[in-house]
C-alpha cells in the first residue's frame, strides 16, 4: 500500500482488519489519539484527501492511494497552521488529549460550517475544557498576556507545552515508538461473585507468540488497595493483583502477554476458567440486610474494613447538641431523600502503561496516573522491592479526575515484567474503562433540616447510604468528605450525621471530582432552599444567614471541628453577591412558548484545599550555566494547569521569566517525593513547595553577590533578571559564568494547614412541561480561589468542571442490570457532553488573598464541580414547583410528574 501522509510517502501494507488510526500510529505519527475506536470521540481525527473523517472507523487499506493529513502535518516550514495558532492563542486546551483531533476539525470547515458549530464539532469530544475555549479559537480571540520579569503570578500566562500540544507533538504514555515490546490482555470475570476453582491455561500458551499466562497463582497473595494516599490506613487491604474470588462483572482474573495483542487476545479466548458461582449482592440496601452475601468473608478489622459480616467497609456516626428536640421546635422543617447515579469520568486517554527492567535490574513503569510516587510505593510493598528499584513515571496525562488516583494497571504491568524480563504493555479499552475501573460513588442522601421563624438554622441532619462497589477504594475517605464540608459550611447548633459506604457486587467506585461533596450539596441545598420557600425568605438571604464566616467554627459530627482548617481568606459573602448580581442582570430574553417554565436556582459549596492526614510536595530548583533554571516538581499534569503555574510561582519569586524556567515533573527518580495531583493540592500543596524552593534560592544568590561585593546580603535585591546592590549589579547568567551555576534549592510542603474555597453556581433554566426538555438559559459561577493564579486558565477549570457537572445533572449515567452488568459501557451508549450541550457560563472571581497558599493563591480545580447539580436542581423546582430528587434530570425521569402536575 502507498499513501501520502503529511507530504511523505508511505509504503508498508497494513495488517488484516487493521484500522488506519492504529497504521498511522504504527509509523510514528503520534498525534492521532485513541480514545474509543468507536468513530464517537474525535480523537483519531485526520483528513483523507482532504475531508475529516474518524481514522478509527477506516480501514487502512482505504488509504491506498490517498494523501492523510494528521495535525502535525498542518503546519508548514513557515510555521503553526492558522487553526493551531488560534487553538494556542485562544489556549483551548487542558489535558490537550482531544486537541489534536479537535483542530483538524476546526481546521477543515468551511465559513458555513463554522457559523453550525453545534453541527460541525458533534464528532469531536472534550472533557476538560467545557468548549468556551475551543469557541474563543475558531472566533480568532486571544487571552494570552505579555509580562515582564517577575510579574507572572497573576497573570494569564500560556501552557509551557502549548507549542506541541497544538502541533500533536505532546507525547503521552503510549507516543513513543518501542520494538520488540510484549502486550498484555486480560481476561475479566462474566460473573459478579464467583471462587476461581481452576484455570488451565495449555489451549492459551499453545497460541503462537503467547508468552505467559499469569493467574493468582503467580501473583503475590499481599492485599492493597487501588486507592492512592499518603496515609495507607485511609483505604481498606481488600484487593490482590489477581484473585481466586471475583466480586463484579468484569475483575480481572488473569493476564494473557504475547507477541501481539491479537495473538494476547485469542489467548484469553482459550483461557478455560472453572468458577464456582456464589450468591450476589448487586444493590446496597440488600448487601446490608440480614442473610445477604458476605462480599470479602475472610477478612476483618485488621484489613481496614469496618464491618465484614455487614458489607460496611466504612462508616461514621456522631451528633452534637440534639437534632430530634430541634426539629421539633422549628418554625419550619423539611425531610427528603435524595438519590445520585454511577457516573465515569471519561478521561480520554485510557488507563495504561509500559514497563520493563532496566539494565540494573530496577522495574520501571510508565502509567498515565495522577500519582507516581505513592505507586512506586504501592509496588515496593506488593513486591518487596526496594524504593530505589522501583521508578515510576508519567508523560502528559490525557484526563484524570481521580480515575488516575488509583492503581489499576501498574500491579498488572509489574508483575508480567518481573516474570517475563521483557518490556510489556496493557492499554484498557474504553469498554474495560466502563466495566473495569471506577465509577463516582452512587448514594443515597437522606436529609432532615430545620429552621427558626428568622430562618436561622435550628438542626440538619444527614443519613448517607454509598456504594463502594466490589471494592473499597475510597471509601471512607469519600463518605467522610461527603458528610463534611456539605453541612460544616453553615451555622448550626444541632447536627447528626450516620454514614455507611457499602460493598456491593459490581464496578468499583472511587476518586471522582469533587469527592462526594455533589451527592450529599445535592441535597443539603435543596433543604436550604425548601426552608425559605416556607419562610418567605429569598434563597440568597437565608444563605446569607446561615453560612460560616471568618471565626466560625466549622463543625460536622463526630467530634471533628476541622482544626486544621483556617480561613486563610473568605470570599463566600462576596461569591454570594456577585451570582445576585449576575442573575439580575438583564440577558436577551429566550423565545419560549407557553409550553415553557422558567426558574433561577443558586446552590453554595466549600471545599477544604488539602485531603486530611497527610499531603506532602518536595520541589527542587537550580540555576543553570546560561541564566535559566531548571525547576524539579513530582505533581502530574493532566488539564491540571499546575506546570503552567510551577513556573509562575518560580519565575515571580526569582525575578525572571517564564520562559527561563524549565521544568522536570513526575518522575521517581527526579528525587524528592509528592503525594500526587488530587484535591485540588498541585497548585495548593506543590505550588508552596516551588515558591519555598524558589525563595530559598534566592537568598542563595543574594549571599553569592554579598560575598563578592562584601555586603549584607539584605542589601542585594533580585529584579530583572539579575541581582543588585546599589549600582552594583550581576545577571543570573554572570553569577553562574562567575561559579554560581551549581546553587540549588529545594522546599517543601506538608499540606498543614489547610483553608477552604468557596463557589457559588446560578442557572436560569426552561423546563417543558409536556416533555420534560431542560434548557439552560443563563449560567453563573462565582469563585472564591484567593489570589487568581492564572485567571485563563482558572476560568477554563471552572468552565470545565460546570460542564462535566452539568453532564452528570442531566443525562451520564452507568446503568447496571440486576445481574451486576454494565449495560451502556461505550460513549455512544453514554451521552457525555458535546460542544451542543454546554451553554458558556459567566465565571467571577471574589478578590481575596490567602495567607496560607503559595502567593495568596488556593485551590479551584475541583470545586467547580459541586454545587452544579443542587443549583439546577434549585432552578428547576423554581420553575416546575416540583422538587426532583433524583440525578440525571432526563426528560423521561421529569415527565411523569410533569403530566401529573400540568397534564397532557
Amino acid at each position: 500500500m502507498s499513501v501520502i501522509v503529511d507530504g511523505k510517502v508511505v509504503e508498508t501494507a497494513p495488517r488484516p482488519g487493521q484500522c488506519l488510526r492504529t497504521f498511522l500510529r504504527d509509523t510514528g505519527h503520534f498525534g492521532v489519539k485513541k480514545g474509543c475506536d468507536a468513530g464517537d470521540c474525535g480523537a483519531c481525527t485526520v483528513l483523507l484527501d482532504g475531508e475529516p473523517v474518524h481514522s478509527c472507523l477506516i480501514p487502512a487499506f482505504r488509504a491506498d492511494g490517498k494523501a492523510v493529513t494528521t495535525v502535525e502535518g498542518l503546519a508548514t516550514d513557515h510555521g503553526l497552521h492558522p487553526m493551531q495558532q488560534a487553538f494556542l492563542d485562544a489556549q483551548a486546551f487542558q489535558c490537550g488529549f482531544c486537541t489534536a483531533g479537535m483542530i483538524v476539525t476546526c481546521a477543515s470547515l468551511n465559513q458555513a460550517q463554522k457559523k453550525d458549530l453545534d453541527a460541525a464539532l458533534k464528532g469531536n469530544l472534550c472533557r476538560c475544557t467545557g468548549y468556551r475555549a475551543i469557541e474563543d479559537a475558531l472566533l480568532g480571540r486571544s487571552h494570552v498576556e505579555d509580562v515582564g520579569a517577575g510579574e507572572a503570578f497573576g497573570r494569564s500566562l500560556p501552557a509551557p507545552a502549548g507549542p506541541d500540544v497544538v502541533r500533536g507533538q505532546a507525547r503521552y504514555t503510549f507516543d513513543t515508538a518501542i520494538e520488540g515490546l510484549l502486550h498484555i490482555k486480560l481476561v475479566r470475570s462474566p460473573h459478579a461473585h464467583a471462587r476461581i476453582i481452576g484455570i488451565d491455561k495449555a489451549a492459551a500458551l499453545a497460541v503462537p507468540g503467547v508468552h505467559a499466562v499469569l493467574t493468582h497463582e503467580d501473583a503475590p497473595a499481599t492485599l492493597f488497595s487501588t486507592a492512592r494516599h499518603e496515609q495507607n490506613w485511609m483505604d481498606p487491604a481488600d484487593t490482590r493483583v489477581l484473585d481466586d474470588t471475583v466480586r463484579f462483572i468484569g475483575q480481572k482474573v488473569a493476564a494473557v502477554v504475547a507477541e501481539s495483542e491479537a495473538a494476547a487476545e485469542e489467548g484469553c479466548r482459550r483461557l478455560v476458567v472453572d468458577y464456582e458461582i456464589l450468591p450476589a449482592a448487586i444493590h446496597p440496601e440488600a448487601a446490608i440486610a440480614p442473610g445477604a452475601p458476605i462480599i470479602h468473608a475472610g477478612r476483618g478489622s485488621e484489613h481496614r474494613i469496618a464491618d465484614v459480616g455487614r458489607n460496611i467497609a466504612a462508616e461514621t456516626h456522631g451528633e452534637f447538641g440534639d437534632v430530634a428536640a430541634a426539629l421539633a421546635s422549628s418554625a419550619a422543617t423539611y425531610e427528603g431523600t435524595f438519590t445520585t447515579q454511577r457516573v465515569q469520568h471519561a478521561a480520554l486517554e485510557t488507563h495504561g502503561g509500559l514497563a520493563w527492567l532496566d539494565d540494573d535490574g530496577t522495574l520501571t513503569v510508565r502509567s498515565s496516573t495522577q500519582v507516581p510516587f505513592l505507586t512506586r510505593r504501592a509496588l515496593c510493598e506488593i513486591f518487596a522491592l526496594a524504593p530505589d528499584k522501583v521508578r515510576v513515571l508519567c508523560a502528559r496525562v490525557g484526563g484524570g479526575f481521580g480515575g488516575k488516583q488509583e492503581m489499576f494497571v501498574e500491579d498488572i504491568l509489574a508483575l508480567a515484567a518481573l516474570k517475563t524480563g521483557r518490556l510489556v504493555k496493557l492499554e484498557f479499552t474504553r469498554e474495560e474503562q466502563f466495566i473495569a475501573t471506577s465509577t463516582r460513588h452512587p448514594m443515597r442522601v437522606t436529609v432532615r433540616a430545620g429552621a427558626d421563624k428568622d430562618g436561622r438554622l435550628t438542626a440538619l441532619q444527614l443519613d448517607v447510604l454509598s456504594n463502594t462497589g466490589a471494592y473499597g477504594n475510597h471509601a471512607g475517605p469519600v463518605l467522610f468528605h461527603a458528610c463534611g464540608e456539605s453541612i460544616s459550611v453553615y451555622n448550626c447548633p444541632n447536627k447528626k450525621v450516620d454514614g455507611r459506604a457499602v460493598y456491593t457486587n459490581t464496578v468499583p467506585a472511587g476518586a471522582y471530582r469533587g469527592y462526594g461533596l455533589p451527592q450529599t450539596t445535592f441535597a443539603v441545598e435543596a433543604a436550604i432552599d425548601e426552608l425559605a420557600l416556607q419562610l418567605g425568605i429569598d434563597p440568597f438571604e437565608m444563605r446569607r444567614r446561615n453560612i460560616v464566616r471568618p471565626g466560625d467554627p466549622m463543625l460536622t459530627p463526630p467530634g471533628s471541628d476541622h482544626s486544621d482548617v483556617l480561613y486563610g481568606s473568605y470570599g463566600l459573602d462576596q461569591c454570594l453577591d456577585l451570582v445576585e448580581r449576575a442573575m439580575a442582570a438583564d440577558t436577551p430574553a429566550a423565545e419560549l412558548s407557553d409550553d415553557w417554565l422558567t426558574g433561577d436556582g443558586i446552590a453554595l459549596t466549600m471545599i477544604d484545599t488539602v485531603p486530611p492526614d497527610g499531603h506532602f510536595a518536595d520541589a527542587a530548583i537550580s540555576l543553570r550555566d546560561d541564566g535559566g533554571f531548571t525547576l524539579t516538581v513530582g505533581t502530574a499534569e493532566f488539564g491540571n494547569g499546575t506546570s503552567t503555574v510551577h513556573r509562575q510561582i518560580a519565575a515571580t519569586v526569582l525575578g525572571t521569566t517564564v520562559d527561563r524556567i524549565t521544568l522536570k515533573q513526575s518522575d521517581t527518580a527526579h528525587g524528592g517525593h509528592d503525594t500526587g495531583a488530587y484535591g485540588s493540592t498541585g497548585t495548593f500543596v506543590a505550588g508552596r513547595a516551588t515558591q519555598a524552593a524558589a525563595e530559598a534560592l534566592v537568598e542563595r544568590i543574594k549571599s553569592f553577590a554579598a560575598d563578592r561585593w562584601t555586603v549584607a546580603p539584605t542589601e542585594c535585591r533580585i529584579a530583572d533578571n539579575a541581582v543588585s546592590c546599589g549600582t552594583q549589579r550581576l545577571s543570573f547568567a554572570s553569577i553562574a559564568s562567575l561559579g554560581g551555576g551549581q546553587l540549588t534549592a529545594s522546599g517543601n510542603s506538608q499540606g498543614t494547614p489547610r483553608s477552604v474555597a468557596f463557589n457559588v453556581q446560578g442557572f436560569r433554566v426552561a423546563v417543558n412541561k409536556h416533555t420534560g426538555v431542560v434548557r439552560i438559559l443563563k449560567s453563573v459561577q462565582a469563585a472564591d480561589a484567593g489570589r487568581v493564579a492564572n485567571p485563563m486558565q482558572c476560568r477554563g477549570q471552572i468552565e470545565g468542571g460546570v460542564a462535566q457537572s452539568l453532564g452528570a445533572a442531566l443525562y451520564e449515567e452507568i446503568v447496571i442490570d440486576d445481574t451486576g452488568r454494565v449495560v451502556n459501557p461505550r460513549f455512544r451508549d453514554y451521552h457525555l457532553p458535546s460542544y451542543a450541550d454546554v451553554p458558556r457560563t459567566e465565571v467571577l472571581f471574589a478578590a481575596t488573598h490567602d495567607s496560607i497558599g503559595p502567593l495568596g493563591a488556593k485551590s479551584m480545580s475541583e470545586s467547580p464541580y459541586n454545587p452544579v447539580a443542587a443549583a439546577l436542581g434549585n432552578a428547576i423546582r423554581a420553575a416546575t414547583g416540583i422538587r426532583f430528587t433524583a440525578v440525571p434530570f432526563k426528560p423521561d425521569r421529569l415527565f411523569p410528574q410533569l403530566q401529573e402536575t400540568f397534564g397532557g
